[in-house]
């Protein structure tokens, strides 16, 4: 089997080719690495915001891949964009690997007329968003970065926005969490050490590990009146408004919103007028629709939100162990098992 694999900035052709030699019960015959994108971090985040509002086919491809694809087996991928382009030269195709996971870079309608398997990986930053999204509960609720940053600034400061009404521990905190996917699944176990007690909703959910004494599934709207800490971790796979003016209203005004998901299922506008009003307590965000910030983000400046530059999944781990996590699930794949996060799955075999 050949497998043509394509790196980026983030997981570079040198992580693809770790993983692969270190996972060899595939015996690829032959193995083609190729980069997508640019060399620089913070240009890369741009493609990524176009490839996450739709606008994957715009992009252009690595020299040399097209040709390279007509003999594959496998495609292995992070950001590089598989379009029908891509597809209608590569006939033997039958495995897309994508190491993320979202699928906005991949047309799994081709792929799935073209009996091409595709398969996720949105385990590979989970527990590195997963710790980041505690880490932006804590920090908002406890006021840490605004009591360093006053420091900083030579003050000793004593009140904070949610001084009033007094600032509670972890213990005596309802999460609520949107989406129950990888991210959230480890969210919530991690805050079960702090004591919490938890609603969900999350349509597709499988809840059969979930402590139901601590737990709920209940519907988005009895999520946002009960939580004093609301938490989203969905994927919607077209550009919606999830959460807007008529949601933030519904939330406690003492709640504290949190976003460490997608951008583009939030109006941020909406977000900013109810911390400004007082419809809620605070907020911690690590995704905007244009990265970097705008000045004039209405985010901006507020004193009651945390904002971070979209850091949550950036850490070594969530890179590096990746392709060879794909490549388990490829095996898996080839021998006639199950795959986890296997996108279309009614194909043929």
């Amino acid at each position: 089997m050949k497998c043509v694999a394509i790196g980026d900035n983030f997981i570079t052709p040198d992580m693809m080719k770790a993983g692969i030699e270190s996972y060899p019960y595939l015996n690829f015959s032959d193995i083609e690495y190729f980069y997508f994108g640019v060399q620089s971090r913070s240009e890369m985040r741009n493609i990524v915001k176009i490839i996450e509002t739709g606008g994957f086919e715009t992009l252009e491809l690595p020299s040399g891949l097209l040709e390279a694809v007509e003999d594959a087996d496998v495609i292995m991928c992070h950001l590089c964009p598989i379009t029908k382009v891509v597809l209608e030269k590569a006939k033997k195709l039958k495995l897309v690997l994508c190491n993320r996971g979202g699928h906005e870079n991949i047309d799994v309608e081709a792929c799935t007329e073209r009996n091409v398997a595709v398969l996720l990986n949105p385990s590979h930053n989970a527990n590195a968003v997963a710790e980041f999204t505690v880490g932006l509960i804590l920090n908002e609720t406890r006021n840490i970065t605004r009591s360093a940053i006053a420091i900083n600034n030579g003050e000793w400061r004593e009140k904070y926005p949610n001084t009033a009404t007094k600032i509670h521990e972890m213990c005596d905190m309802t999460i609520g969490l949107i989406g129950f996917g990888s991210v959230a699944r480890l969210v919530y176990q991690k805050l079960k050490a702090f004591n919490c007690r938890f609603l969900i909703t999350d349509p597709f959910g499988n809840y059969d590990d979930v402590n139901k004494n601590i737990a709920k599934f209940v519907p988005l709207e009895q999520l946002l009146e009960n939580s004093d800490i609301v938490s989203l971790h969905a994927r919607l796979s077209r550009k919606a408004i999830l959460l807007g003016e008529n949601e933030f209203k519904r939330m406690k005004k003492t709640a504290y919103f949190i976003n460490t998901a997608r951008s583009y299922m939030v109006d941020y506008s909406a977000l900013a007028n109810a911390l400004k009003t007082g419809e809620i307590m605070g907020a911690a965000i690590d995704v905007f629709d244009k990265e970097p910030v705008d000045p004039d983000n209405p985010l901006v400046g507020l004193d009651n939100c945390t904002l971070t530059n979209h850091r949550g999944g950036d850490t070594i781990n969530s890179y590096s162990d990746s392709p060879a996590m794909m490549m388990k699930e490829a095996q898996k794949f080839f021998e006639g098992d199950t795959p986890k996060f296997w996108l279309n799955p009614t194909i043929k075999r």
